[in-house]
């Protein structure tokens, strides 16, 4: 139980993934009696690049993390991205902000963002943002690009910290400033931190998508040499609610609703 945290009504864990087993039925019955509607459940983190040397490669499964664990500074980037990055620098400082400059400055960078996907994602309230700040943990880190033009904070990252690992948990900036590259400056230079100066295990972005609402994975991938670190997934329901997904799964893709076609997305990439 106390591994797992309630994310819209899907238990999912809590810590650094590579960390994550499979878990049995006792335990699986104790999550969902505590509430939610299902548990995503995934293990054997990174299987394709863990094989012995003396077995079949491994096939890769429908469920990954997309991680970075190797950190090359400029020369690992490809021409175009180190130019890009080097402008950013130029225009913008990188830095971890506290806590009290988040809750002054982050609401408005994380609203535009958020309004500004492709699919429509509806951002926090006010009053919800300032709860997610002010419940955040010492193992909570929060950075910010500052314009060294206008000193107004342009950009942000929600990070989590755990295990020896950094989980980039959001990543939120103004769209009239992505033309000048915020993005890839922030990213090089906290992966710099993370991976080269504190010697972390990886930096993640999170699962594979459901939504691919913001296209960051992608552009991580090609950019910044992220990659996918391949694991099992399973999905564990409320019998009567795994009922219903089972019923409409085959209807998904005349699913309006975009809360319920991430859900079936991720019911298909079990395995």
């Amino acid at each position: 139980m106390e591994n797992y945290r309630l994310y819209n009504g899907m238990w999912i864990y809590k810590h650094a993934p590579h960390t994550e087993l499979q878990i049995d039925a006792q335990t699986i019955q104790q999550i969902l009696h505590a509430g939610g509607f299902a548990i995503r459940n995934t293990y054997n983190f990174d299987c394709t690049s863990r094989q012995p040397t003396n077995q079949p490669t491994n096939q890769p499964t429908n469920f990954w993390y997309v991680i970075k664990d190797k950190f090359g500074d400029m020369e690992e980037l490809p021409t175009k991205t180190r130019n890009q990055v080097r402008r950013a620098l130029k225009n913008f400082d990188y830095q971890i902000i506290d806590k009290e400059y988040m809750l002054q400055n982050g609401y408005d960078v994380y609203k535009r963002a958020s309004e500004s996907y492709a699919i429509t994602a509806v951002p926090p309230t006010q009053d919800a943002f300032q709860k997610r700040i002010m419940n955040s943990t010492e193992n909570d880190e929060f950075w910010g690009a500052i314009s060294k033009e206008s000193g107004k904070l342009v950009a942000i990252a929600i990070n989590h910290i755990s295990e020896n690992t950094c989980d980039y948990r959001a990543l939120k900036a103004y769209p009239e400033e992505m033309k000048k590259y915020v993005y890839y400056g922030l990213i090089f230079t906290m992966n710099k931190y993370y991976l080269q100066e504190k010697s972390f295990k990886y930096v993640c972005d999170g699962a594979r998508s459901a939504t691919n609402h913001s296209n960051i994975q992608p552009f991580l991938m090609e950019k910044f040499n992220f990659r996918k670190a391949y694991c099992n997934m399973h999905i564990y329901y409320k019998w009567w609610f795994g009922l219903i997904v089972k019923i409409l799964y085959p209807f998904r893709k005349l699913i309006p609703i975009n809360s319920a076609k991430a859900l079936l997305a991720m019911h298909g990439m079990q395995g």
